[in-house]
């Protein structure tokens, strides 16, 4: 019988892919276009992103569906096909594994806005669109369902509820934070490394995790998850940045190349991490090196 991915990752870590984003770009998505329609309309070039993914060695794709709940794709007036975008995206995952081993990762991400009494959305409304996409996800066999770059405790725990009340066998929770100038690492609610982990862990997620942020480097992403690791023993998984953001004349570029990012990878690996990705500004290239280094690793502790 095929294992879980948390009986898989109790036995070894686990390599999940790079930035989908900037891929889509570099593949013909204009800026401010629906990344998330190209599961329908040009699944070809979804799945090609993620086969480069696979062929560098990823055990887990995460689905292209960041921005795919109803109230995101409304915005680009595919709201209607939410649900379908959303199966599509699961079935391109699973084409570019091919006859290969791995797990698919069903992607929440930000609704996009703030619910009230702070901002315009009411919280029902969020229920219902992350609820509906997370139900799709489940319909079409995903391993496991992560819930990103969060920032607000209200709104992450709208989505690990959802994951598990649709059926969900492996829900991961994943936060982004800040690096502030005084040091100090907070998502752009307040939300301490420390405290999301406690949520996460009581609101039922298998899995606690963090991805993106500004300055969230390796070495920012080590911190973070030492920080879970005090009061929190579920699996932890991480996806830095490639380096710090830089603005110059042609847009935001991260510049940390793939000799510089996978440096980190060992003392995450060390620090607990059990699933290993790469978040903005990553590349296949940036994958295949952690690709080595994790074969490196899982052969000095074996």
């Amino acid at each position: 019988m095929r294992k879980t991915i948390l009986e898989a990752l109790a036995e070894r870590p686990l390599l999940c892919d790079g930035a989908m984003g900037t891929q889509l770009m570099a593949a013909g998505l204009e800026q401010g276009g629906c990344g998330e329609a190209w599961n329908i309309d040009y699944a070809d070039r979804v799945v090609t992103i993620q086969r480069r993914y696979v062929d560098a060695g990823s055990d887990c794709l995460i689905t292209n569906t960041f921005g795919g709940c109803g109230i995101m794709l409304s915005r680009h007036g595919r709201g209607d096909d939410a649900v379908a975008i959303n199966r599509a995206a699961v079935r391109n995952a699973r084409t570019a594994f091919g006859d290969e081993p791995g797990f698919v990762i069903g992607d929440v991400g930000p609704f996009g806005g703030v619910m009230k009494p702070w901002g315009d959305t009411a919280e029902e409304e969020v229920r219902d669109t992350i609820a509906e996409q997370v139900r799709a996800l489940v319909a079409e066999g995903v391993d496991a369902v992560v819930v990103e770059t969060q920032t607000a405790l209200e709104e992450l725990g709208i989505g690990i509820a959802a994951a598990r009340e649709a059926g969900a066998s492996c829900v991961i929770g994943s936060m982004a934070y800040d690096s502030g100038p005084d040091g100090s690492t907070r998502t752009m609610f307040g939300v301490t490394p420390e405290a999301a982990a406690e949520f996460m862990a009581e609101a039922g997620a298998n899995i606690v995790a963090l991805n993106c942020g500004s300055g969230m480097d390796m070495t920012r992403a080590l911190d973070v998850i030492r920080r879970y690791a005090t009061v929190c023993d579920l699996p932890m998984m991480a996806q830095p940045n490639a380096g710090k953001p830089e603005v110059t004349a042609s847009g935001t570029v991260y510049k940390e190349t793939p000799e510089e990012m996978v440096k980190g990878v060992a003392p995450l690996l060390d620090a607990g991490v059990r699933i290993i990705g790469a978040c903005c500004g990553s590349t296949p290239n940036h994958i295949r090196a952690f690709r080595t280094a994790i074969d490196e690793w899982q052969e000095s502790v074996s």
